[in-house]
C-alpha cells in the first residue's frame, strides 16, 4: 500500500499564492502518476494537475498558466505551486498516487481564496 500525507494550503487573498506538498510512503517504488484533484462544496471532484514519474504533466484548463506541478522522485513527494489564485480555486485539494493495483488518495487539504 501507499500512504499519502498532504501539507500546505490555508487562507489567502485573491491574487495570492500557496504551495501544497504531498509525501508518499510505503510501496512507493510501484507508484507511477501522482497529482492533485480538488473538490469544491456541492461539486464533483475534478482534476487540477498530474505528473508522471518521468515528469510529463497534465493540467486542467482552469489552472493552466497559474499552477505548476513538480515532483521529487528521490523524496517521493509531489508539489503544487498555485499562483494568481482566484476565489473559484477554493476547494479541498486531494493528492493521489497511482499504483498497478489502484489509486491512493490523501485526506485532503483545504485551500480558501477570499475575494
Amino acid at each position: 500500500q501507499v500512504q499519502l500525507v498532504e501539507s500546505g494550503g490555508g487562507l489567502v487573498q485573491a491574487g495570492g499564492s500557496l504551495s501544497l506538498s504531498c509525501a508518499a510512503s510505503g510501496r512507493t517504488d510501484s507508484v507511477s502518476d501522482m497529482g492533485w484533484y480538488r473538490q469544491a462544496p456541492g461539486k464533483q471532484r475534478e482534476l487540477a494537475a498530474t505528473i508522471s514519474r518521468g515528469g510529463s504533466t497534465n493540467y486542467a484548463d482552469s489552472v493552466k498558466g497559474r499552477f505548476t506541478i513538480s515532483r521529487d522522485n528521490a523524496k517521493n513527494t509531489v508539489f503544487l505551486q498555485m499562483n494568481s489564485l482566484k476565489p473559484e480555486d477554493t476547494a479541498l485539494y486531494y493528492c493521489h498516487a497511482d499504483a498497478p493495483w489502484g489509486r491512493h488518495w490523501g485526506h485532503g487539504t483545504q485551500v480558501t481564496v477570499s475575494s
